[in-house]
């Protein structure tokens, strides 16, 4: 038989089993795993960033990014992109020392990018977008020739026909910062004109070779993954 004190005891056992079910609920097999704070979300790999490219309807990268190189001898990594025992060859190598992640083909891909969009941003005056893509000093002189323009009423059409070709010309690294010089050859209709809507340079309907050499920077160091221009020159 049960004294009183083993039904009490009974009771009360039930009770706080019943307390904690209904506060803790019951487990179904579908409870979403508990959070880890240290973990990640897996991020699908964009084309390389040259730059942070805001993309075409959004963004324009950021052009970002790069996939992890597999470990390849030289001449195999750089097939199609430079010659084996190259200046070029040597400067990836070290590019992709400090930066397993570099894929130079996915480079140009977002160089290409980056290339029409700087073009583009430029020729409509758009600084928001070029703060993004270019280093400071870049910028400066960028801007300085788009306030001149405007002082001056000019306005600047340009389309592009296409980008023939994209090229790593140099590859280096200057401390932490990855250097990659790419020469563009493409086709471009622009034409700039006055106030009064004469044309004053280039052509409204001819199309125009273009040649340009542009590098590109990035801090190896820094989570960052996107590149941005550093120089420019017209190229032969």
């Amino acid at each position: 038989m049960f004294d009183i004190y083993t039904i009490i005891f009974l009771a009360l056992a039930v009770f706080i089993f019943l307390r904690l079910r209904s506060v803790l609920g019951q487990r179904t097999g579908r409870e979403r795993p508990p959070y880890d704070p240290y973990s990640r979300e897996p991020v699908r790999p964009a084309p390389e960033n040259v730059v942070p490219l805001p993309n075409r309807q959004a963004e324009a990268s950021t052009p970002k990014v790069n996939e992890p190189v597999e470990p390849a001898e030289s001449g195999v990594r750089w097939k199609g992109i430079a010659e084996p025992g190259s200046a070029i060859a040597n400067g990836l190598d070290a590019v992709v020392a400090a930066d397993s992640s570099f894929e130079p083909k996915n480079f140009l891909t977002g160089a290409r990018a980056a290339y029409e969009m700087i073009v583009t941003a430029f020729a409509e005056g758009d600084r928001r977008s070029l703060k993004n893509l270019l280093s400071r000093e870049v910028y400066d002189g960028f801007d300085g020739a788009i306030s001149a323009r405007e002082t001056r009423g000019d306005k600047v059409e340009t389309r592009f026909v296409s980008i023939d070709k994209a090229e790593i010309t140099a590859a280096e690294m200057r401390g932490r910062s990855a250097q990659i010089t790419v020469r563009f050859l493409s086709k471009l209709i622009t034409a700039t004109r006055d106030k009064n809507g004469n044309v004053i340079e280039g052509s409204a309907d001819s199309v125009t070779d273009v040649t340009d050499v542009w590098t590109f920077a990035r801090d190896v160091s820094s989570r960052d993954p996107n590149w941005k221009l550093v120089a420019t020159e017209a190229g032969q």
